[in-house]
């Protein structure tokens, strides 16, 4: 993937003509332009040319985001990349879900995931579940991001609407002279402290890279803490024909939901209930390498295996105590995913010529390989004044399950230039994926199972370059995604599930199979300035969807295949870049509905029949997307080691879950336009200092919501079930933070 990364590649030839006699000056440089480079596949030695492309891929450096002082990857794509909005579910900026598209990269087991997302090659979307959990991945560790849109096959399962490329960084790039690095330290608003430091180098042949990074905090909300540590490092050794890359990463967080809250409660920083806590813990080791075979082809491959934990205690309100009177008013419910997952991919690049026009091709292996093991157990609690939970018994077993996982796959990626004006590329991946499951109790044997699912995938695409500056293509991909263990596990509508779910033994489901059709311009007038356009319809079938059931707890339902759905989308984006300013405009009109009507069971939404259902119809608005995104960044370089910038975010209203009827008498959840501030100033060559504003004027503002029952309905938000009502929960966003720091370099 050549890393995925930018590159420029400014080589001056010098007219090199020797000073004669008679020839006082040199002759003028020419300096050719940048050519930026986008890989095509998750391993390295595929990458082409940006006008090669068919697709409008977003790339993005550590020198773009540095300067913005972004606290999370989540964050700063959020303010800067085209076709993306975040749903802030759990109160907590590390736990957000990250939508590509209209399609989900989540770290909430449950949520029907429609993104990949490969860090250095390998996928991290966790094999149970396929969530992605953001907290795990080092952000001073990424060299570089790349977002392909679409469903593009070679990147496997789970690519619907996107994939996101990782790249870490490289000690013989960061510091090719000598030895140096960093430390730095911030804190401010919520009380974050924040501290980090990385170091890097070379000798020879051999170079280093290591990363850590700590930070605590209160949390903007009360019962909101969060601890993250984590750690990163790499070791590498290359010459002029190969390339060796042994990598390790660690992480050991705490993070603390708020929960989506009622709107009766006017105070945004309470917890709904409280705790609901998630400690992850990783240990990876991946290992890379690259082998140049002659002049037109190269090996590469990777290896890698990764120990995950995460332990999960969240409190909930006893919703259906029926006539027992000794009823406990709530609940503890804990589970454990432990989780082993190894694999690993080889590729082969080709890149001459086919008869006289020029070939690239790449044809790869892929497996992902894991054991998660679950366990879920209950404990009857009592509400505090505060709507903490004190225990009242111990936990009580419910759960206990395998769950093996493998996804293989074989690949092919080719890229023909038919003319130097048309490029013609044509590509496809067989998935092949097996899911199985165990009870350990041995008390569910039904749940005793195998499943398998299979599809070829095809991708064709066609460039055309009327000139340097001016790129035209069209594209057709699909992708596919099958059903998780808690998936198959939690699909009857008779036995409904909690997340993280307790498992039944279930009818099958259906894979999803996306297909993405996608028409764009890109254009660079001049050096300065540079647009894009892309057109895309992205259509699934037998798309999976969480379904609630009984709607007093908001987590209890089912996952069905509920038939087709539809994304329509429009991407536009502009940049400018002047002596002194960077300009970057992007918006996105994204239209995203049901076309296969389904019943659903939402007996909190205003217009549920006698049996609690609603009637969900084809035309009909999928929820937490916004139609229409507006973003602007604005940097500006005043001199004397100043760098100022602005990010500027509108977001329209959307849609509640639970509403997928768009008739609930509580409308959608209303849009909002935010500001970020940030500045750095550069007090000398090793010392630098930087400060952040988000949400500079405050507002308050909500970019999630569903459909509910509040039982804590009583005098001064006690708890009262006898009289609960429904309501429409919010997912807020953080009011006004600042945040200061400082960055000291050395050798």
């Amino acid at each position: 993937m050549n890393r995925g990364r930018v590159i420029a590649v400014s080589l001056a030839l010098a007219g090199s003509l020797l000073v004669q006699p008679g020839h006082a000056d040199p002759a003028p440089v020419e300096v050719l332009p940048k050519v930026e480079l986008v890989g095509t596949t998750p391993l390295p030695g595929s990458a082409l040319p940006l006008s090669k492309i068919p697709a409008n891929v977003q790339t993005f450096t550590s020198g773009q985001w540095g300067p913005q002082g972004s606290d999370s990857l989540t964050g700063f794509l959020a303010a800067n990349a085209t076709g993306l909005n975040l749903n802030a579910v759990q109160g907590n900026a590390n736990q957000v879900d990250l939508n590509v598209r209209g399609f989900t990269a989540s770290p909430l087991l449950g949520t029907p995931q429609g993104v990949s997302v490969f860090l250095d090659g390998v996928r991290v979307n966790e094999l149970f579940g396929d969530v992605v959990n953001w907290d795990l991945i080092a952000p001073g560790a990424i060299a570089s991001i790349q977002l392909i849109p679409g469903s593009s096959p070679v990147y496997g399962m789970n690519t619907l609407g996107g994939a996101l490329a990782l790249t870490t960084k490289i000690g013989a790039t960061e510091y090719p002279d000598h030895p140096g690095g960093s430390v730095t330290a911030s804190g401010g608003a919520f009380g974050r402290r924040s501290y980090g430091a990385e170091f890097g180098g070379r000798q020879d042949r051999w170079d280093w890279f290591v990363t850590g990074a700590h930070t605590r905090e209160a949390g903007w909300a009360d019962h909101n803490a969060s601890t993250l540590r984590q750690l990163f490092g790499k070791l590498g050794y290359r010459d002029t024909t190969r390339e060796l890359n042994l990598s390790l990463q660690w992480a050991d967080n705490r993070l603390n939901g708020k929960q989506t809250l009622p709107l009766s409660f006017s105070d945004i920083r309470q917890a709904y209930t409280w705790p609901d806590l998630n400690q992850n813990h990783l240990f990876g080791l991946t290992l890379q390498a690259s082998q140049a075979l002659g002049e037109a082809w190269r090996l590469s491959g990777n290896v890698y295996h990764r120990q995950f934990r995460n332990r999960n205690l969240s409190s909930n309100a006893n919703h259906s105590p029926g006539d027992d009177a000794d009823a406990p008013p709530a609940v503890n419910d804990a589970s454990v995913v432990t989780q082993a997952s190894r694999g690993g991919s080889v590729q082969l690049a080709y890149a001459n010529k086919l008869a006289t026009m020029p070939h690239h091709l790449s044809i790869g292996l892929g497996l992902d390989d894991g054991r998660a093991r679950f366990t879920r157990s209950s404990q009857p609690a009592a509400f505090t004044r505060d709507r903490g939970t004190t225990p009242l018994g111990p936990f009580v077993p419910e759960t206990d399950s395998d769950a093996d996982t493998r996804y293989s796959g074989a690949y092919a990626s080719s890229s023909l230039d038919l003319s130097p004006a048309w490029t013609l590329t044509l590509a496809g991946r067989y998935n092949l994926a097996t899911v199985s499951i165990r009870d350990r109790s041995g008390n569910a044997p039904e749940l005793n199972g195998s499943h398998r699912f299979s599809r070829f995938n095809p991708s064709i695409g066609l460039n055309f370059n009327a000139n340097p500056g001016l790129t035209a293509y069209a594209s057709y991909n699909q992708g596919m995604r099958v059903p998780t263990a808690m998936e198959l596990t939690c699909a009857d509508p008779a036995a409904p599930c909690k997340l993280p779910n307790a498992f039944v033994s279930d009818p099958p489901l259906r894979k999803v199979v996306s297909s993405t059709i996608e028409w764009g311009m890109r254009g660079k007038p001049s050096a300065a300035t540079d647009w894009r356009v892309a057109l895309f319809r992205s259509d699934l079938r037998d798309d999976i969807q969480f379904v609630s059931s009984d709607g007093l707890a908001v987590n209890a339902g089912f996952f069905q295949n509920i038939g087709s759905t539809r994304r329509n989308g429009l991407e536009l984006d502009a940049g400018l870049h002047a002596a002194q300013w960077v300009l970057h405009l992007h918006y996105t009109y994204l239209d995203a509905r049901y076309v296969s009507g389904f019943l659903e069971s939402s007996p909190n939404n205003s217009t549920a029949g006698a049996n609690g259902a609603i009637n969900v119809k084809s035309g009909d608005r999928m929820p937490g997307l916004p139609r229409h995104t507006l973003k602007l960044r604005a940097e500006h370089s005043p001199g004397a080691g100043w760098i100022l910038g602005l990010n500027l975010v509108a977001s329209s209203g959307i849609q509640a879950r639970g509403d997928e009827n768009n008739a609930d008498a509580n409308g959608r959840i209303g849009g909002y336009t935010l500001i970020n501030l940030d500045a750095r100033y550069a007090a000398s060559p090793r010392l630098s200092l930087f400060a952040r504003v988000d949400n500079a004027l405050d507002r308050r503002y909500a970019n999630f919501g569903v459909l509910g029952r509040n039982v804590f309905s009583g005098q001064g938000a006690s708890l009262d079930v006898a009289n609960a009502r429904t309501e429409q929960f919010r997912g807020y966003g953080a009011p006004r933070g600042l945040w200061a720091g400082l960055q000291y370099s050395f050798d």
